[in-house]
C-alpha cells in the first residue's frame, strides 16, 4: 500500500493519495483543484485513480473532487450523512458510516465523526495484503495532531445560528465513541496542519496516533473523566477569527465546484490595452510585491496580494468572485510565475485571470499614504484599524484601534467610517498592505502605519527611554 500526503502550506491543508501496489490503483482524498500533483503521482507510480473522496463540506478551500474525477474518470465519493440540511447537491455516491470503497487490497471504511460539520467523515484505513484490521485514519477536520477541529464555524462562516453547541457536544460523542474506540496504534492523517484557520491549536507535524492523542492531547482528560461541558467549554473557547470568503466555499462546495478543465497557459498582455481596460473598469490588477515594494508605487486600485506562502488566503481576503466578474491581471517576473500564481487562485473558486504583465511602467500608478508612528497621535484619523486576530488584538494593541480581521474586511464595510482616513495596522505591514488594498479598490481613504504594531511598539519604546 501507498499513502501519499499532499501539503499545500498556502491553506495548511493535507490531501492524500492512497494506492494499491497489487492491482495499480488508487484513491485520492480531500484534492485542491489544481489537480496536476495528483496525475503526476499517478503516473509516477503507474497506477489509475479510481475513485476519488472527501471527507466533509469544506469551508477553507474550494474542492478538487469533481476536478480530479472529470479529469481521470474516477468515481465521486461524498457523505451521505447530516440530514437533509447537509447533503450534498451534486451527483456523487453517498457514503454512510460503515459503507467502504475497496481498490485491490485496501479497504476505506466510511465512519460518521460529526462535530465539525454535521455530514463529516473520517475513513479508516486498511491493508488487506499485511493485516485485518485498520491500521490508518484519515480525520478531515476531526482529529488534528494536538487538536481538535472547531464546531463554530457553521455559525462563523454559514449562516447559522448556536450551532457550535451542537457541534460541540457532537464532538464529544465522536471522540467517545468512534475514535477512542480504535486501538493505540492506528496512525492518524489530518486534513490540517498549523496555521490552519480550522481549529485554534494544531500541530506542525503531519500526523499522529489514536494512542498519542489519547495520552496528550488537551482533550484527552475531559474524555477521560467523563466531563463534556468542560470540554464544551474549552473548545470554544478562543477560536480565531473565520475569514468570510469560508461562507462562499461552503456554499459552492455543496452546490459542487465548476469543472474547469485544462486550463489554458496564461499569456503576457499588452500594456497598452490592460491601461485602457483599467481605465474602463474592465479588468482588476493585482500587484504580487511586498508590502515594501508597493509603498513605492503601485498601479491605482490595484490589489495587494504578495507571492509567496500565503497567496491563495490573502486572495481571498479582497477578490469576491460572486460580486465583482472582473479578470484579473497579475504582475508576474514570467508565465511560469503567473501559472504557479494562478493555480493557488483557483483553490480558494478566483478562476478567471486575463493575464500577466512583467512591469507596471506603461501603466497610471499611485504612491500608497503610509504615516510615521511617530506622527499618528497627530494625525486625523477616522478610523485606527487593527486587521490582526482577536487573539493578537487581545494580546496587546495601539489604544484607541478597532479590530477586525482581514479576511473580514470587505464585507463588513458599513461599519466603517464612510468619510476621513482610515489608518491601518496589522503585526509588520503585510496583512495591512493586503486589507488596505482591497479597501482602497472600494473607494476607501486608507493611509498604513508605517511598520505596523511592531514599528509602534518601537516608537515607544523609544519615547519611554527618553521620558526616563
Amino acid at each position: 500500500m501507498l499513502i501519499e500526503r499532499i501539503y499545500d502550506k498556502d491553506l495548511a491543508q493535507a490531501s492524500y493519495f492512497i494506492g494499491c501496489q497489487a492491482k495499480n490503483t488508487a484513491v485520492v482524498v480531500d484534492p485542491r483543484r489544481d489537480i496536476d500533483v495528483y496525475q503526476a503521482m499517478a503516473e509516477k507510480n503507474g497506477m489509475t485513480i479510481v475513485a476519488v473522496a472527501e471527507t466533509h463540506i469544506h469551508a477553507d478551500y474550494l474542492s478538487g473532487t469533481r476536478e480530479l474525477a472529470a479529469a481521470v474518470g474516477a468515481d465521486v465519493y461524498v457523505s451521505g450523512e447530516g440530514g437533509q440540511d447537509w447533503q450534498y447537491e451534486f451527483d456523487a455516491q453517498r457514503l454512510y458510516d460503515g459503507d467502504e470503497i475497496r481498490i485491490g487490497n485496501i479497504t476505506i471504511a466510511a465512519v460518521h465523526t460529526p462535530g465539525h460539520t454535521p455530514e463529516h467523515l473520517s475513513f479508516l484505513v486498511t491493508d488487506g495484503a499485511f493485516a485485518d484490521e485498520p491500521g490508518y485514519m484519515l480525520t478531515g477536520d476531526f482529529v488534528f495532531a494536538g487538536d481538535l477541529g472547531r464546531p463554530d464555524l457553521l455559525d462563523e462562516a454559514a449562516g447559522g445560528v448556536d450551532t457550535r453547541f451542537e457541534g460541540a457536544q457532537q464532538m464529544f460523542a465522536s471522540l467517545r465513541d468512534k475514535f477512542l474506540t480504535l486501538p493505540d496504534h492506528v496512525q492518524v492523517f489530518p486534513g490540517h496542519g498549523a496555521g490552519s484557520a480550522c481549529g485554534k491549536a494544531l500541530g506542525s507535524v503531519p500526523s499522529t496516533t489514536v494512542g498519542y492523542e489519547r495520552k496528550y492531547s488537551w482533550w484527552g482528560r475531559y474524555l477521560a473523566d467523563n466531563d463534556e461541558q468542560g470540554f464544551i467549554d474549552e473548545l470554544l473557547d478562543g477560536q480565531p477569527d473565520a475569514p468570510a470568503y469560508f461562507g462562499r466555499m461552503k456554499r459552492q462546495n455543496r452546490r459542487g465546484p465548476a469543472i474547469m478543465g485544462e486550463r489554458a497557459p496564461l499569456a503576457e498582455l499588452d500594456a497598452a490595452t490592460v491601461a485602457a481596460q483599467l481605465e474602463a473598469d474592465e479588468v482588476a490588477f493585482v500587484d504580487t510585491r511586498f508590502a515594501d515594494q508597493v509603498h513605492t508605487g503601485t498601479v491605482t486600485r490595484a490589489l495587494n496580494i504578495p507571492a509567496g506562502g500565503s497567496v491563495a488566503t490573502y486572495a481571498a481576503w479582497v477578490v469576491d468572485p460572486e460580486k465583482d466578474a472582473r479578470p484579473l491581471v497579475l504582475l508576474a517576473e514570467d508565465q511560469e510565475s503567473a501559472q504557479e500564481f494562478w493555480d493557488h487562485l483557483v483553490r480558494v473558486g478566483i478562476d478567471t485571470v486575463a493575464g500577466y504583465l512583467t512591469s507596471i511602467e506603461a501603466l497610471p500608478q499611485v504612491m500608497p499614504q503610509v504615516i510615521n508612528p511617530a506622527k499618528l497621535e497627530s494625525f486625523d484619523v477616522a478610523e485606527l484599524l487593527d486587521v490582526r486576530a482577536k487573539s493578537e488584538y487581545t494580546a496587546g494593541h495601539i489604544p484607541g484601534a478597532t479590530q477586525l480581521h482581514g479576511g473580514r474586511v470587505l464585507w463588513n464595510l458599513d461599519q466603517l467610517p464612510g468619510e476621513g482616513a482610515i489608518v491601518t495596522y496589522c503585526q509588520s505591514g503585510t496583512r495591512s498592505s493586503v486589507a488596505a488594498s482591497g479597501l482602497r479598490n472600494a473607494g476607501f481613504d486608507v493611509v498604513e502605519l508605517e511598520g505596523s504594531y511592531e514599528g509602534w511598539l518601537n516608537h515607544q519604546a523609544k519615547v519611554d527611554a527618553t521620558q526616563r
